[in-house]
């Protein structure tokens, strides 16, 4: 079931979700609209091989910053932050979608990463790339997308209580964590 409006509100101030900060005045009817945080990291263009599998190459040739906005180049990606930080309960979970506004301008906020799991803490990475043949610029605190929560069963093994939970409590755009999983053949 997707929670509308007055059940997000009401779970929200009940603390069974958590959202900092919190403005009610991002509640949509389906959804909670989430806003731009300021930390961006991106892949410097080159020859380098990314293999998932080794830190090094995943964390090699990149930059980031902390800004105000920024411009993204007609086929570039980067990571970037939520400003809302969130936390779900174990019945709880979330998928982030982009807003149609900013979709219209080519700007798509997530390749494949879109689901949050139950008792997942943290900021949300963006995954943006721009589709445009237009550079577009995008503002920290803007409205960029939005997540729409699902009630659930309750589950076992919550994503807080997951030995291998890569991303819990991140803070920041944060790159692939894929070399932390076992390499099977």
């Amino acid at each position: 079931m997707i929670l509308v409006d007055w059940q997000i509100e009401d779970r929200i101030r009940r603390g069974h979700i958590r959202v900092e900060p919190f403005d009610p005045d991002l509640i949509q009817p389906n959804s909670l609209d989430i806003r731009l945080g300021s930390h961006f990291v991106w892949y410097v263009p080159g020859d380098t091989v990314i293999d998932p599998y080794e830190k090094e190459t995943v964390c090699a040739k990149t930059e980031e910053m902390v800004a105000d906005s920024i411009v993204l180049a007609p086929g570039q990606f980067l990571l970037a932050e939520t400003l809302e930080s969130i936390e779900l309960p174990d019945d709880i979970v979330a998928s982030i979608e982009g807003k149609s506004s900013i979709a219209r301008l080519g700007v798509e906020l997530h390749q494949t990463g879109g689901w949050i799991d139950a008792g997942f803490r943290g900021t949300i990475t963006l995954e943006m790339c721009n589709v445009n043949a237009r550079p577009v610029k995008v503002y920290a605190g803007m409205p960029i997308g939005q997540l729409v929560f699902y009630r659930t069963d309750r589950a076992a093994r919550p994503y807080n209580m997951k030995q291998d939970a890569k991303y819990m409590d991140q803070r920041q755009a944060t790159l692939s964590r894929y070399h932390e999983n076992a390499r099977h053949a």
